[in-house]
């Protein structure tokens, strides 16, 4: 339970969903449900302790194996210190496994300064006396340095998002095509394709939000792609395809070597399956570089992304491939490991932007993805890969923040949640936006677990009832012939027992 919050029993109010989702989540599916949990989360353990026969141990767990996370892109940002300190709390407690923000467009602002560390703009005191912070180029995007000090200090697992990923709204930084592209290889190219690249008016903020340069920037590659052939591309910007592809492995490289070490895992490559689409779905196929759906992109970019990070990052961190179109995903997880990428875990997002969507949900009208069968199907397909999956991205959206609005949310992510954690592969569920109307431009304003001002949500107590209560094993065995046998969650565990003589007894193990 987070410090701060009383702890609220949460109880589903039935009555807000319609007949046809109680249908649809009813008790043959949750009973299916449950028995899943059972044999997935859970494991048998005998452990040896110095406890003299017929003593009652006292065993709780204190910590899970399975991972709940959240991004942590808000870290001192909301604007008072009590709501930061709240924000704060949850991980740790609520959440023990952090996504910290490595997105290039904002960690390098300016070529060759990446922004590790903190600086005046990334403190609470400056954040608590800006006016407007959506406006700040850096909001959601903190610098790594103080977040990971953070987390490492509260015990918590950090997973570090994303390496590479062709975006440039989002991630790649614009300076890279401006600075980068020589003159006469940037002329050269638009005459030849009768096209105009577009720049970033260098008199405005690099700023995550300018969706205008954004569309412009695709239009124009898609015509670039419609009049000329990959070798003639190549031929006209021989020195910016080589410069690109050089400094996305420098920044693996840098990351490397600052945060190999400290970061437990990686989204090695984010949102490439529709590329791996668009390029006949091959991984690998020799081509002078990638024509992506986001602009030019070194030559099979994904592949070579894993054999950057085998190359720069340690053999403890976990290495995964994440992405949204799941119908391409699979087969581009597959053709990866065939040409022998290193992926760890797959990484599957799912977002109820819309919160249109969750009012069809509770009349039953919902996706079959997001029914008791659609989720067993679709990780029965994704678990062929045979590796763990992570839940990387959970958007539930509220229809809006009544008493009613939060109680169809609560509900929808109890379900949810119990469906997913009931997965044989799955390893860990991730939420995104933790905080109401923190999320980027263009996402809803009450996907929150919380309000703006930090107060929690009915999402929020339906969350930590499933994490502190109904999925933690607190029990009492036995001790017999040195030894205890107790069934539990997979996670840490206490045991304490009184010895013969009056003193107590005290083990901490591993239930895996």
């Amino acid at each position: 339970m987070c410090a701060g919050l009383a702890f609220a029993d949460f109880k589903v109010d039935r009555s807000v969903m319609s007949e046809e989702y109680w249908k649809i989540w009813n008790d043959d599916a949750q009973a299916k449900i449950d028995a899943d949990i059972e044999k997935y989360r859970k494991a048998d353990a005998t452990v040896e302790i110095e406890a003299p026969d017929g003593a009652e141990v006292s065993i709780e767990q204190k910590t899970h194996a399975f991972f709940f996370g959240a991004h942590i892109f808000n870290f001192n940002q909301l604007g008072k210190k009590e709501w930061n300190d709240r924000y704060k709390e949850l991980y740790g407690t609520l959440f023990n496994s952090a996504t910290v923000a490595f997105y290039w467009r904002t960690l390098e602002l300016y070529p060759h300064a990446p922004r590790f560390e903190e600086r005046y703009e990334d403190t609470e005191n400056f954040w608590n006396s800006c006016p407007q912070p959506k406006d700040q180029a850096h909001w959601r995007r903190p610098a790594p340095d103080p977040v990971i000090s953070f987390l490492r200090h509260r015990g918590v697992r950090i997973h570090g998002h994303p390496l590479v990923w062709g975006n440039n709204h989002w991630h790649t930084p614009t300076w890279l095509w401006d600075d980068f592209c020589p003159e006469s290889e940037k002329v050269a190219l638009q005459r030849a394709a009768g096209v105009k690249i577009p720049r970033q008016d260098f008199r405005k903020p690099i700023c995550a939000c300018d969706r205008a340069y954004t569309a412009q920037w695709h239009a124009a590659w898609k015509k670039v792609y419609e009049r000329l052939s990959d070798e003639e591309i190549a031929k006209l910007i021989p020195v910016f395809l080589a410069t690109q592809e050089r400094m996305y492995e420098e920044r693996i490289r840098k990351i490397g070597e600052r945060y190999g070490s400290r970061v437990d895992s990686w989204d090695i490559v984010n949102e490439s399956a529709t590329d791996f689409n668009i390029f006949g779905r091959k991984a690998v196929r020799g081509k002078p570089f990638d024509r992506s759906y986001y602009g030019p992109m070194p030559a099979d970019y994904a592949y070579k992304s894993f054999v950057w990070a085998e190359k720069y990052l340690p053999a403890s961190a976990w290495f995964n491939l994440n992405d949204y179109n799941m119908e391409p995903f699979f087969d581009q997880a597959k053709d990866l490991i065939a040409n022998g990428a290193r992926i760890d875990v797959i990484g599957s997002q799912m977002h109820l932007f819309n919160p249109a969507e969750s009012v069809n949900i509770s009349l039953g009208k919902g996706p079959r993805h997001l029914r008791p069968e659609g989720v067993a199907e679709r990780f029965r397909i994704v678990s062929q890969a045979d590796r763990p999956i992570h839940l990387s991205e959970i958007t539930i959206t509220a229809p809006d923040n009544s008493v009613r609005g939060q109680m169809v949310q609560a509900i929808i992510t109890r379900n949810l949640y119990r469906a997913w954690f009931s997965v044989e592969k799955m390893n860990g569920i991730t939420w995104w936006n933790v905080v109401d109307d923190c999320g980027a431009p263009g996402e809803p304003s009450i996907s929150g677990l919380f309000t703006r001002d930090m107060r929690p949500k009915t999402a929020y107590y339906a969350m930590n009832d499933l994490i502190h209560r109904e999925w933690k094993t607190k029990t009492r065995a036995k001790a017999k012939d040195g030894k205890v046998s107790f069934r539990g969650f997979r996670g840490r565990y206490h045991l304490n027992w009184k010895n013969a003589d009056g003193t107590s007894g005290y083990r901490s193990v591993d239930v895996k």
